[in-house]
């Protein structure tokens, strides 16, 4: 186990148990900037817990239960001055007979010994996932708090029953719940009233670093012929394929630069000639690939997940100064200025042409500042 460590006078008395997703992945999202932020202030665990979905019979799937397995066996490790990281392993199939309970043992047991390793005593924990939540007030801590950012029953392959229980339960359980859409609040303040509005934040200055042309392209986005129509992210089950492949088609002579890993069956749209897909690039370097983007795009899919969503991605993409056409997200549309919103294929194509024909300097900083 790590040896305590005496708080910093500089630090709060209080630590903090973090239950979130990769900490490692490529994708970074508020979660992971908030678990820095209070790191600053805080000692604080970041705990690593297992996706919702089952685990298929797939080698990436397979690959990734593994290595959570064996990193759960190594302990918490430092990835900072007051913060460190671990693994939490769980039985994903929480349907069969014995394994709550079992999760809810072994896991219990794993982090009271991590904490107590560390020397965490006044402790807050905080989760960002539904499926750990069966550990909240099972961790010696004197407040829990739920930071609900999607409606996980909404994505594609869940147990839609079993991860709307989890959801429900631990927002009845948390002392506090912070939801970033108006459409999370409504649904939570129900079950608990001390659910508050915290929409997304989004580092400025990383992604402002975009506009400053001085700096340089990775290739091959610097070869692309402009204008460059842009997107970062994962490239998953909410992304609209479809859509994409008729905005490509229909303008042979822009580039569409796509900035992610790929986790959905792209290969009709990979295959188009003015499609260039980088793959997953360290997060630091994102705002170096939207250097070259003329305009980004978030062409999702209307479903559910998609209506109570707050995209990370919209703040992050005014941040670069760059125009932004999206398909109607609430909570886009709630937005307003900076970000035009296009009802079908035609009228996104429509809004394309809008947006590079009038955008200026001008307007590039307007939507910088905010």
């Amino acid at each position: 186990m790590p040896k305590a460590m005496s708080p910093s006078p500089a630090l709060d008395s209080h630590a903090i148990v973090y239950f979130g997703n990769d900490w490692f992945g490529e994708n970074r999202t508020s979660s992971h900037h908030i678990a820095r932020r209070l790191g600053a202030r805080f000692r604080l665990l970041y705990v690593e817990v297992p996706g919702l979905r089952a685990p298929s019979a797939s080698g990436r799937d397979l690959s990734k239960l593994w290595r959570k397995l064996v990193k759960s066996a190594e302990g918490p490790k430092q990835i900072g001055p007051t913060m460190w990281h671990m693994t939490l392993p769980q039985i994903p199939y929480r349907n069969a007979p014995g394994v709550a309970a079992m999760n809810r043992w072994f896991g219990g047991a794993m982090i009271r010994r991590a904490v107590r390793g560390l020397g965490f005593e006044r402790i807050v924990t905080w989760f960002l996932v539904p499926h750990p939540g069966f550990l909240a007030g099972r961790c010696g801590e004197s407040m829990s708090v739920f930071y609900a950012v999607d409606n996980y029953a909404a994505l594609p392959g869940m147990d839609v029953a079993q991860v709307e229980r989890m959801d429900r339960e631990l927002t009845q359980a948390a002392d506090l719940v912070f939801g970033v859409s108006p459409s999370i609040v409504a649904s939570k303040k129900p079950l608990n009233p001390h659910t508050i509005f915290s929409p997304h934040g989004v580092d400025a200055e990383l992604f402002g670093r975009a506009a400053d042309l001085s700096l340089p392209i990775p290739e091959p986005a610097r070869r692309l012929a402009h204008p460059v129509v842009g997107f970062f992210g994962v490239l998953d089950q909410r992304l609209d394929v479809k859509l994409v492949e008729y905005l490509a088609r229909q303008r042979p002579g822009w580039s569409f630069l796509f900035v992610g890993r790929i986790a959905v069956d792209a290969g009709a749209l990979t295959a188009l000639p003015n499609v260039c897909v980088a793959g997953a690039v360290p997060y630091e370097t994102v705002p170096d690939w939207a250097r070259a983007f003329d305009v980004c795009i978030m062409p999702y899919h209307q479903d559910a997940f998609s209506k109570s969503a707050n995209p990370l991605k919209m703040r992050e993409y005014l941040a670069t100064g760059r125009a932004v056409v999206s398909a109607p997200l609430p909570e886009v549309e709630r937005f307003g200025g900076g970000v035009l919103v296009a009802r079908s294929n035609e009228e996104f194509l429509a809004q394309l042409d809008k947006a590079l024909a009038e955008d200026t300097p001008e307007k590039r900083q307007a939507r910088m500042a905010g």
